[in-house]
């Protein structure tokens, strides 16, 4: 058995590198600090939103996988997928990342690739 970082702490790091790279990354709400499920809402620059969640690929590995609406019209409508997707799971974690190459970054920092 191999160990696992906790939920917080991927989030944890993942705000702090962000930060430490120019980027900025916000956690809209925390879930189980423990194994609680990461959405993350990609920006680049404040514009192309989308979402990706840690979750696993079809290969058995960890990995980043496409969340969510494929087209995002505006923040609002962003704003209301994630706070559905908390009603539905008060453990899940929801944090926006904006920054250059933000899906590679975010699956560098959580050690996906």
């Amino acid at each position: 058995m191999t160990a696992r970082l906790t939920s917080a702490m991927l989030v944890s790091a993942l705000v702090r590198r962000a930060d430490g790279a120019g980027g900025s990354a916000m956690v809209l709400a925390r879930g189980d600090a423990t194994s609680g499920a990461i959405l993350l809402l990609l920006l680049e620059r404040g514009a192309d939103p989308r979402f990706v969640e840690r979750g696993v690929g079809p290969d058995g590995v960890a990995a980043l996988l496409p969340s969510g609406p494929r087209v995002l019209a505006d923040e609002a409508e962003a704003s209301a997928y994630w706070r559905r997707r908390r009603e539905r799971d008060s453990d899940l974690w929801v944090v926006e990342l904006d920054i250059a190459g933000a899906e590679r970054f975010a699956a560098e920092t959580m050690n996906l690739c």
